[in-house]
């Protein structure tokens, strides 16, 4: 069960790739600016900019904001593609997180907290790569304003559980890293929404370079999850599924207890049906 290690990494990898090309073809495309462009006008007049150089008259419509660099074909079928892949791969980072802490016996408001936040991320994810900003205004910043706090709320409660689960000295230095990416992400957000309500060309670039940044913090935050998810087993798939059954709060706990094999749990459940047997 090893593999699921291979999940976060693709996560990660997949999403952080993605987006940066969706970027490369909506500058090549001239539907926005390069980030190193802070040179805005009000109007632009049609230019003739040779095909495949990025664009030398931007006016605040060209802004690289994320979305506006998935707005139109064909990069923005990437970038739904993109969005739907990676809610699908959050929710299953997710699910084993959550099955998980369980597994160390820390079932709590926390973790259960964290699963309800991971899941409502992917949703809004969901949201925001399949209504375009400049074609569904409304319903791509509803999901935007759904998936990115929820997203910074999710890794906060998973810093929390870090330290409560952590064992060894390498688990303390893991949640240390995961709290530096959590402070980044949130001073990056808190940047982002501030600059973006502002009209000013140069705050709306920096908005959309706080956004850019805030992003690859959280997908690399999920990416740390590999060091977990060496460990998953069967028994951590079954922590989650029992615990989440009737009567099977317990059950969990008793898949790591110490001194206590599976093969002996299985001999207690089958205890009641020996003595009915006699």
């Amino acid at each position: 069960m090893t593999a699921w290690i291979i999940l976060p990494v693709s996560l990660a990898a997949f999403s952080i790739t993605g987006i940066w090309i969706v970027y490369a073809m909506a500058v090549m495309n001239h539907h926005v600016c390069p980030v190193e462009n802070w040179s805005y006008n009000e109007t632009c007049s049609e230019e003739k900019a040779e095909r495949g150089f990025p664009k030398t008259c931007c006016t605040i419509q060209h802004i690289p904001l994320i979305s506006k660099c998935g707005s139109f074909p064909p990069e923005s079928c990437l970038f739904s593609l993109i969005g739907n892949v990676g809610a699908f791969m959050v929710v299953m980072v997710c699910l084993l997180r959550y099955a998980q802490i369980i597994e160390h016996s820390q079932h709590c408001w926390t973790n259960t907290s964290s699963l309800m936040c991971g899941f409502i991320n992917a949703v809004g994810l969901v949201m925001v790569g399949n209504f375009q900003v400049d074609h569904a205004k409304t319903l791509h910043y509803v999901g935007a304003g759904v998936a990115f706090p929820a997203g910074m709320v999710f890794v906060c409660l998973q810093c929390v559980l870090t330290y409560r689960v952590a064992v060894t000295p390498l688990d303390y230095l893991m949640a240390h890293v995961r709290v530096a990416l959590a402070i980044g992400s949130l001073i990056a957000l808190v940047l982002s929404g501030a600059f973006f309500i502002h009209e000013s060309f140069v705050l709306q670039h920096a908005a959309a370079i706080c956004e850019w940044v805030f992003t690859v913090l959280i997908l690399v935050f999920y990416g740390t999850f590999t060091y977990e998810f060496g460990s998953v087993t069967r028994d951590t798939l079954m922590a989650g599924i029992q615990r989440n059954l009737p009567l099977g709060g317990g059950a969990s706990r008793e898949l790591k207890a110490p001194g206590r094999s599976s093969t002996t749990s299985t001999q207690l459940n089958c205890m009641p049906e020996n003595i009915a047997m006699l």
